[in-house]
């Protein structure tokens, strides 16, 4: 019997990690948004779940700032997560979610955003209620967000620079 694992991602899964998000979204915008992030220096976590060698499933957080009052105070983005699509069901996802929140929190970070179904991420505790005082170009029933201690709850989003190469694209 095989046993899945996160950790953090290296330089070397590079390639698995762009076709993960690929196979996943069916697409190549995700895996070049995560290529940017990566290569502006705007990641600030990053996960990979691999299963017998390979990787299965990826999370990233990027920065990302609330600005309100002449102010930026730091939070993170979650985008992209992703699953081989062989593995979905298998709470791969969910672990890395898990993974990820704890090792942020030990990290001192205080509020995550995110973009996504809120069935889903509402099993992790993100609200659109949390979320919905946020001026941002995302600005949704799918944007959400959860916060782990005194983190604003208005501002302006402004997320890393790849996610407005997104929004041209």
């Amino acid at each position: 019997m095989s046993m899945m694992s996160i950790r953090s991602a290296t330089a070397k899964d590079r390639e698995a990690i762009r076709l993960v998000e690929e196979h996943a979204f069916g697409q190549k915008a995700e895996a070049g948004l995560v290529d940017a992030l990566v290569e502006s220096g705007n990641t600030v976590l990053e996960l990979v779940a691999e299963e017998d060698g390979h990787v299965v499933g990826h999370i990233l957080f990027s920065r990302l700032y609330v600005e309100d009052a002449g102010r930026q105070f730091p939070a993170v983005a979650l985008a992209p997560l992703a699953v081989e699509p062989s593995f979905h069901g298998t709470g791969i996802g969910g672990a890395l979610v898990r993974e990820a929140h704890l090792r942020l929190k030990q990290a001192g970070e205080t509020l995550s955003i995110v973009l996504g179904e809120p069935g889903y991420y509402g099993r992790f505790g993100y609200t659109h209620a949390r979320a919905a005082g946020f001026e941002s170009d995302y600005q949704c029933d799918a944007l959400q967000a959860l916060a782990w201690g005194d983190a604003p709850a208005a501002g302006k989003l402004v997320y890393a620079p790849a996610f407005g190469a997104e929004l041209a694209a």
